[in-house]
């Protein structure tokens, strides 16, 4: 593999040359050095330089395509030749929502990495559309969300069922009541998640359903991710809906606790995702790790 096609693939993901040395464990002058190289081999530019900022020029941005489907290629060599000598060896690049990776996939990591300690895999967290963009990007094989926004090129396969609950801390006022009106709902100061968020969408279509709409809700602040939002909860007399895995560790704990919404339950799937029609023996074998930790028919 030329190295010099890894540092053009790192700076263009990261478009930052400080960072991509950081990555490839080089120092920056080297990276300027190999995309050089690159660009007195094609002889034409690959990054636009602004001051500190930098693009990749058209001919950059056609070099990534042909750059990802070279990797692609050389992963699945290392995983597939390593299989001959009862090693199986690579790289599987993943995919994962906040919730999934803070409460879900670490135990299914932590048992893949000992039945195949030879194989890497790095994960990549973010909400679910930024999950599914990587995918498309193919910045990833696999990804993990929490919402199904049908993208026509993404294959989704149902994984676990979830329940968004809705949760404030035990000192609050509310939690007299035996139940929570739509209406009051409509009173509440709301913590919420991120636009983009997969659980955003949910709880948006769900409320829909049974006549609130989001903007009906007093939003104090959103917050890009679950512990943020538990934090604020335990600090202040708001409310939100929260996945129950997220919140398993603070309801036995007696921090936060679940209040009852009248006609209202909100409950999801959530999704693996890969790209329609591409399928690689390193990924099949970790979706039956996943399937098979929580036994599950995939």
């Amino acid at each position: 593999m030329d190295f010099r096609l890894k540092v053009f693939y790192t700076v263009a993901l990261r478009l930052n040359f400080t960072k991509a040395a950081t990555e490839l464990y080089i120092t920056q002058p080297a990276v300027s050095k190999h995309i050089q190289e690159l660009e007195e081999t094609y002889k034409t530019k690959l990054f636009e330089r602004n001051g500190s900022k930098i693009a990749l020029t058209p001919a950059g941005k056609i070099l990534l395509e042909h750059t990802k489907k070279i990797f692609e290629v050389y992963r699945e060599i290392d995983f597939d030749m390593s299989s001959f000598h009862n090693e199986r060896q690579g790289l599987l690049r993943l995919g994962s929502s906040t919730t999934i990776s803070q409460y879900i996939i670490s135990p299914v990591l932590a048992r893949f990495h000992q039945k195949q300690q030879d194989i890497k895999v790095n994960l990549l967290n973010g909400n679910t559309e930024q999950i599914e963009n990587a995918l498309i990007n193919k910045e990833i094989e696999i990804g993990i969300v929490e919402g199904q926004s049908k993208n026509q090129s993404i294959k989704y396969v149902p994984f676990i069922k979830d329940e968004l609950v809705l949760v404030c801390n035990t000192q609050n006022p509310l939690v007299k009541q035996n139940e929570i009106s739509l209406e009051d709902l409509k009173e509440m100061k709301f913590i919420t998640r991120e636009r983009g968020s997969g659980t955003l969408e949910v709880i948006e279509y769900a409320l829909k359903q049974v006549g609130v709409k989001l903007s009906d809700l007093q939003i104090e602040m959103q917050l890009g991710n679950t512990e943020s939002i538990k934090s604020y909860l335990l600090n202040s007399d708001c409310f939100a809906f929260m996945s129950i895995h997220a919140v398993d560790k603070e309801l036995k704990n007696n921090e936060l606790i679940v209040l009852d919404v009248e006609n209202l339950t909100i409950e999801r799937y959530f999704y693996i995702i890969t790209l329609l029609g591409k399928s690689d023996a390193l990924s099949e074998l970790f979706i039956q790790n996943i399937s098979s930790y929580y036994n599950l028919k995939l």
